[in-house]
C-alpha cells in the first residue's frame, strides 16, 4: 500500500465534499470562480488553513515532512474531519513515526491470550469474536460459530470478516442490514490502511477484494474511514429467523489491534431466547 497515494486520495475525496459557501466562501469571490471539478480547491484549502499553496500541494502529494500538528488540525478543521477521520489524516501524514511498539508491527503473529478465549467462553448466550488487523476472525465462541460462519471448518486465511463479508453469498442473508455492514467494513479497512500502512497481507486482501466484488470496489472508492465500535446489528439464521442484537466492542489496552466484539439481546426479548435454544442446542 502506497501511504503517498492513499494520502492524496483521501485528501482530495474530502476536499470534494466540502461546498466553497460552508467553509465560507463567498460566490465569486478568492478562488470560487468557474469549477470543474466539486469541492474545494487545493488553493482555498491552503488559504483557510492558514498554509502556502505550495507547502499544501507538497503535503498533499505525501511529500510535506514533518507537518505539525497545528498545520495537520488546522486542515482536519476546514475540511470538517471527524475523530477517526483525523486520526487517520495524522497516521497517513507521519507514517511509522510513534508507532515502534512491538505489538503494533505488521508482521507480528496475532495470537490471542488464554484468558481472553476464557472470556468469550463466558458469553453463553451471547455470539462473540476476537477480531484482529485486516478484520482477522481469531477466536470466537460456539454461538459465534452458529450464527456468523463456521470458523472451525474454514482455512485460516479465509476467517476473515471483509472476504465473509463481499465474497460468501450467505452473508447478505445473514446480516440483515447488509449494506451497512459493508460500510462499515470497507471504512475500517481504510482506517487500517492509515495504521499499517506497510502490511503486506493487508495489501493482499484489498487487491482480492478489488477484483472480486464490484461492490467493494465502489465503497473503496468512496474513501470513508470509520470504527463503529457499537450499535445493532441484526442476524438471521435458517432456524431462528431474524434476531433483533446490539453489539459493542472491547480493545485490549496491550493488544491494540485486537478487540472483543459481542453480540447482545434484549433480556427476555424474543431474540434472547432463540440465543439461548440455540445454545443449548434445540
Amino acid at each position: 500500500m502506497d501511504r503517498r497515494v492513499e494520502l492524496r486520495t483521501f485528501l482530495r475525496s474530502r476536499r470534494a465534499r466540502v461546498r466553497p459557501e460552508d467553509a465560507g466562501i463567498a460566490p465569486g469571490t478568492g478562488f470560487s470562480g468557474r469549477r470543474r471539478v466539486p469541492g474545494l480547491r487545493r488553493e482555498e484549502l491552503a488559504q483557510l488553513s492558514g498554509v502556502s499553496v505550495d507547502y499544501y500541494v507538497r503535503l498533499e502529494q505525501g511529500r510535506g515532512g514533518h507537518a505539525s500538528a497545528e498545520v495537520l488540525d488546522a486542515i482536519a478543521h476546514v475540511l470538517r474531519l471527524d475523530a477517526h477521520e483525523r486520526a487517520h489524516l495524522y497516521a497517513l501524514v507521519r507514517g511509522e513515526e510513534g508507532r515502534h511498539d512491538d505489538a503494533r508491527r505488521p508482521g507480528r503473529d496475532q495470537e490471542v491470550r488464554p484468558g481472553v478465549r476464557r472470556l468469550l467462553a463466558t458469553f453463553e448466550h451471547a455470539p462473540a469474536y476476537v477480531v484482529g488487523r485486516r478484520q482477522e476472525v481469531l477466536a470466537w465462541n460456539e454461538l459465534a460459530r452458529i450464527l456468523i460462519a463456521d470458523f472451525p471448518a474454514l482455512p485460516p486465511g479465509e476467517r476473515n470478516l471483509a472476504r465473509l463479508t463481499f465474497l460468501d453469498r450467505s452473508a447478505r442473508r445473514r446480516y440483515v442490514h447488509w449494506q451497512q455492514k459493508a460500510d462499515d467494513t470497507v471504512a475500517f479497512l481504510r482506517l487500517d490502511t492509515g495504521r499499517h500502512p506497510d502490511d503486506p497481507e493487508l495489501a493482499a486482501l484489498i487487491a482480492e477484494l478489488t477484483e472480486h466484488s464490484e461492490d467493494f470496489r465502489r465503497l473503496w472508492s468512496d474513501h470513508n474511514v470509520r470504527d463503529k465500535t457499537y450499535g445493532s446489528k441484526p442476524l438471521h439464521h435458517p432456524a431462528a429467523g431474524t434476531l433483533d442484537l446490539s453489539f459493542e466492542t472491547l480493545r485490549l489496552p496491550d493488544e491494540p489491534d485486537q478487540a472483543v466484539v459481542v453480540y447482545l439481546a434484549e433480556p427476555g426479548s424474543a431474540a434472547d431466547r432463540e440465543l439461548r435454544r440455540l445454545a443449548a442446542g434445540d
